[in-house]
């Protein structure tokens, strides 16, 4: 329980893919002139990466890896078939997405126009192919491991870009240097909170 708390809690702050590592940051910049977009596109997110997470590790596992085929005879223990490791993420993942957009379309049609063309283009969005790519990397030794590290690294990307949203929102009453407003103040205030997170550097569980 130690360990999956470890791996919570490090996906959201320690590891969080915009803020350490800087993926996602399309959708994060475009989607986050709104809270309410942006609480749409986090949930979308989190969602995506909680589903492929775990599906692409059971792929790793008992598919791709040398030696995962072995279940089905000593025959196919010298396969290899890692290097599908790419195309098999990307098939999962736009499979999802496509879920989600259909999801969204039925149930909150105004989302599904607020978040555009962004919406279907999780699906090449790098924080969820990084999600698998770092599960993948770090071996987790059971699926429920791979679980929490997807919902973890979704709900840091949710915080995330409702973060700034929120900022973004409050800086319009602000009087922000013309050459600074837009993109350029996103920016700024983007670093300020990538330094804030790296705070949460010294937590140990």
């Amino acid at each position: 329980m130690q360990e999956l708390a470890n791996i919570f809690i490090k996906s959201i702050f320690i590891d969080n893919m915009v803020f350490a590592y800087f993926l996602g940051m399309c959708s994060y910049l475009a989607i986050s002139k709104t809270v309410k977009t942006s609480v749409g596109m986090g949930l979308a997110v989190i969602f995506v990466l909680s589903i492929t997470v775990p599906i692409n590790y059971l792929l790793v596992n008992f598919v791709l890896d040398k030696g995962a085929l072995v279940w089905l005879g000593e025959e196919f223990k010298d396969i290899d078939l890692s290097f599908l490791s790419f195309i098999m993420f990307i098939a999962v993942i736009a499979s999802m997405v496509q879920l989600v957009e259909m999801i969204v379309e039925k149930f909150s049609p105004a989302l599904y126009s607020s978040l555009g063309v962004f919406l279907p283009l999780i699906a090449v969005n790098c924080a969820i192919l990084g999600g698998s790519l770092f599960m993948q990397e770090r071996a987790y030794s059971n699926i429920t491991e791979a679980v929490v590290f997807g919902v973890g690294s979704g709900i840091g990307w949710f915080l995330a870009i409702v973060g700034i949203a929120a900022i973004r929102e409050k800086i319009r009453y602000s009087h922000v240097p013309p050459a600074l407003r837009g993109l350029g103040i996103t920016f700024i205030i983007t670093g300020l909170m990538g330094i804030a997170f790296m705070s949460f550097m010294g937590i140990k569980l």
